[in-house]
């Protein structure tokens, strides 16, 4: 059995159903499709999840929200049209709709998940109405029924135990089962996402729950590219990666993949295979639990920015017993998550995103620093990018490290600060944001184009 999964670029057309349609057909063991909400038609376009987020405020605040209303119907009806479908598919999402607008609104960010999981639900009904006129047997799939239960958490649910158990049942159904992505159901019956782009997540969690021999998830690219393809011009293809790899990669920067998604998949050693809507034949990119490193130390670098750090220097701060746990306890009470903690014997910085701060949290977070731990300096830098090498072969291979920062030096660009993880997979460099660009061409260029002497 196989799991897949379809993005909402394959999901924008009728045009893009009719290759989703026979990309199932093609494949027997094709036995679940999870699917996320339309996307983007065209550049310019928006999303349909965007559409309903908008339709969700406008509704919190007393506002009118029937321009967006009728944007959102127009947008399934078009597909609809193309693809000759029944006028009734159209009003049952239609009164979907509307009864969510009209459910309580008495705590906003739950009443926001359960607009925003309608993206996927009523496109789930679309398509299975669409395979079955195809004369497919198929089938959509009420997540409530099917029970992926999910912690109360608005825009952050966490899979409950239990749910894997229930969706294991949905093996003894002998249909093509059309699943929305996106949201499960609290035990109180209460809609709840997960984190954005979250289809992802529940094309894995089915895949274990089912003990699938495969996840394949479909988007619009022909595979992972070693870098970001808008840095570097025609970058080269990733066949295959490891679990670890590929979530070292999704955390700094790669979209192609939600970096939550690979965990259920991974608890249940299930390998992945990310393949193009536009492009079925082409190889695609394997996510596996192992690999042979014949392809040099690093497999890809990956950037990102909005992030800051906090310095903290203390003469002697190694010989004081839980002062890291102290800094990070201080963090904790301002409801801040931090990314990486690289230290000295009298220093330490924390890494953070960025956008969890604003100029009066820093006062007191530097407050605090201080009078509490009685540290000598704090100080906080701002517009930080953090690059990110991968590479389960730089476990093996020695100067990976020597050959980065050498090169970023040959390209003027100034280290800010260096991080290691202990698993040896993956190193961090973090520089300011105006060198990101000539930082990720530089190692690209070391690692991937430069000549073998």
């Amino acid at each position: 059995m196989k799991v897949v999964k379809f993005g909402g670029s394959s999901l924008a057309s009728g045009e893009q159903l009719e290759k989703v349609f026979d990309i199932v057909v093609s494949d027997p063991e094709r036995k679940v499709v999870v699917v996320s909400a339309p996307g983007k038609r065209y550049p310019e376009d928006i999303k349909v999840t965007d559409l309903l987020i908008e339709c969700a405020k406008k509704c919190l605040v007393n506002e009118e929200p029937k321009k967006h209303f009728d944007a959102l119907i127009q947008r399934y009806a078009a597909i609809a049209a193309e693809l000759a479908l029944p006028a009734e598919i159209i009003s049952e999402i239609s009164d979907d709709l509307t009864t969510r607008l009209n459910a309580d609104k008495s705590n906003p960010e739950r009443f926001i998940d359960l607009l925003k999981a309608s993206g996927e639900d009523n496109n789930a009904k679309l398509v299975a109405a669409f395979f079955c006129k195809k004369g497919l047997e198929a089938a959509y799939v009420n997540p409530k029924e099917a029970g992926l239960f999910v912690t109360a958490e608005p825009g952050n649910a966490q899979v409950l135990p239990e749910a894997y158990t229930e969706l294991h049942k949905l093996r003894e159904r002998s249909e093509i089962l059309v699943f929305p992505g996106f949201f499960g159901y609290s035990k109180e019956g209460d809609v709840y996402t997960f984190s954005r782009s979250g289809s992802d997540i529940t094309g894995a969690i089915l895949a274990n729950a089912l003990k699938a021999d495969l996840y394949e998830n479909f988007t619009d690219v022909d595979a992972v590219f070693s870098v970001n393809p808008s840095i570097i011009d025609r970058p080269k293809e990733i066949k295959e990666l490891t679990f670890r790899e590929m979530r070292e990669l999704s955390y700094a920067g790669f979209s192609v993949l939600h970096d939550e998604a690979l965990v259920p998949a991974f608890r249940a050693g299930i390998p992945v295979h990310i393949k193009n809507t536009n492009n079925p034949q082409a190889h695609g990119t394997r996510i596996v639990a192992e690999r042979d490193n014949t392809n040099g130390p690093v497999i890809g670098i990956a950037s990102d920015e909005g992030f800051c750090s906090i310095y903290v220097s203390k003469y002697l701060m190694n010989r004081e017993i839980g002062f890291g746990r102290k800094l990070l306890s201080i963090l904790e009470d301002f409801g801040l998550s931090y990314e990486h903690t690289p230290s000295g014997i009298d220093d330490l910085s924390v890494i953070l995103r960025e956008n969890q701060l604003d100029a009066e949290k820093e006062k007191k977070i530097i407050h605090r620093i201080k009078t509490e731990l009685q540290a000598d300096e704090v100080i906080f830098e701002h517009s930080l990018a953090l690059i990110m090498v991968v590479g389960e072969g730089m476990r093996h291979n020695i100067g990976t490290m020597a050959r980065a920062s050498k090169a970023l030096a040959k390209a003027n660009v100034n280290i800010e600060m260096i991080n290691q993880g202990s698993s040896e997979v993956s190193m961090m460099f973090g520089v300011k944001e105006v060198d990101e660009i000539r930082a990720v061409k530089a190692i690209y260029e070391e690692f991937f184009a430069a000549v073998p002497v």
